[in-house]
Formats: C-alpha cells, structure tokens, sequence
C-alpha cells in the first residue's frame, strides 16, 4: 500500500524522493520499483536510522503516547507535557535531535543539571523549544500558562481557549449546571466510579 502511495505522489505531484525510517527500508524500496514500472520515472528513497529511547523502544507514532504537530490532534498543552514527561535518560539526546541549540548550550545544561542537586531543567527547556518551534509563542505560552494554573491549583487566569485545549485533550471536564450534585460531577467526570465509592 505505502509503495502504491508514493506511485501516485509521484504521478500527480512530481514527488521523487520518499523519506522513511530505516525499518521502511522494504515498503519505501518496492514503491521506488513500482513507480519505475508504472510510470517509468526515476525516483529515490532515503532511510534515516530509527530515534529509540534508553529503554530501546522506537521513538514513533505506533509506540503509543505519540504526539501529532497538528493542534487539533495534539493542543499546545499536551504537546507541551509529552516533552517534559521526557525521561532523563533521553532528554538531552532529545535536545540535540529537535532543537537548535549549540552542542556547548545543551552539554552547559546537562552539567548544570548534575551539579544543581535540584531537579533537572532540562525537560523544561526540551518542552519550551519544542513546543515555541511547532506551536510558536503563543501556543508555548497558552501550555505554560495551562501547566501552571492546573499545578498551582488557580484556574482563575485560564481563558476559555485554554479550557478548550483542556477538554480537547488534557483534562477530564465534565459541565455542570448551577447547584449540582458534586457527588454525581465526581461521577461523570470519571473521578469516581460510582456516588458511594470514596464517600
């Protein structure tokens, strides 16, 4: 099916270079045969080695807890949390891979982080780049306004495009009417399984 794909790219739009992780080698190699044969043009693949994580798991969309650059698919917000979740076993190796920071600025972080006996900024710094590079600005600072308002536990300063991306994709919302039964809220917002467990 992918070698059929890049076929008709390559018909429709001109496109002659397919690019793939390294375990594409076979899908991207058959469609360069493939178009050959059906339309008779020169086309090219390229394989890039596979982004795996310390514990040896590839780095991809079917790895699970994938993120997606469209923000429909993924907001600001939990793009944002996907990269401070990064383990510390990756995150400068991330650093250097999807950013544009020097070698010297992200070695300085690292050694920072090892002689600070705080928690590492690096995580920080990883979400901040990644998500100003793919969501701009405004999109970083809607996540860190997000992240802050939900970890300090004042909700006062989120505005309704923020708890759009909080109902889109970061927290269990559920509305309610003026008086309701904060049992039953509990409830429907899955916080509870049922109104008689927890009381």
């Amino acid at each position: 099916m992918q070698g059929y794909d890049f076929a008709c790219l390559n018909k429709q739009y001109g496109v002659v270079l397919q690019i793939g992780g390294s375990d594409q080698w076979g899908n991207i190699t058959s469609g360069i045969d493939l178009t050959r044969r059906l339309h008779q043009n020169q086309v090219f693949g390229l394989t890039v080695p596979l982004i795996t994580k310390a514990d040896g798991t590839k780095f991809g969309k079917t790895e699970g807890g994938a993120v997606w650059l469209d923000p429909k698919k993924t907001s600001p917000y939990k793009f944002y949390q996907f990269w401070i979740n990064t383990a510390d076993a990756d995150v400068y190796r991330f650093l250097k891979f999807f950013t544009f920071m020097s070698i010297e600025e992200i070695n300085a972080l690292e050694e920072e982080d090892k002689n600070s006996g705080k928690a590492p900024r690096a995580q920080y710094v990883l979400a901040e780049q990644v998500t100003r590079l793919v969501h701009g600005e405004e999109g970083l600072q809607a996540a860190k306004r997000i992240t802050e308002c939900l970890f300090s536990g004042s909700l006062s300063a989120l505005s309704e495009a923020d708890f759009e991306q909080l109902a889109q994709d970061g927290v269990p919302m559920v509305e309610m009417e003026k008086g309701a039964d904060l049992m039953q809220a509990l409830v429907d917002s899955e916080l509870q399984p049922s109104r008689g467990s927890g009381a």
